[in-house]
């Protein structure tokens, strides 16, 4: 009786130790992946500042472009006629 009680002591200290360890190394993987996702977020934000100002000089450029389709057109146009 003595012997089934021991070996089931120590059976559940195994079992304890061994989720322990398991535990921790799953602590150390969330830690790990925390670590890169903060990383990832750093260059996310960095990205975000760089590109702040492509925006206004998008629209800019697309107004600009648009005037000069417009002036492209009539020149087209001009040329048509010209060549009639």
């Amino acid at each position: 009786m003595t012997l089934r009680i021991f070996l089931t002591v120590l059976e559940i200290l195994l079992f304890v130790g061994v989720l322990g360890f398991f535990l921790n190394r799953i602590t150390q993987q969330l830690v790990s992946v925390n670590k890169t996702l903060a990383k990832i977020t750093f260059g996310v934000r960095a990205v975000e500042t760089q590109c702040y100002a492509i925006g206004p000089a998008a629209d800019r450029i697309n107004a600009n472009l648009s005037s000069v389709a417009a002036g492209l057109e009539d020149a087209a146009s001009r040329a048509e006629r010209l060549a009639r």
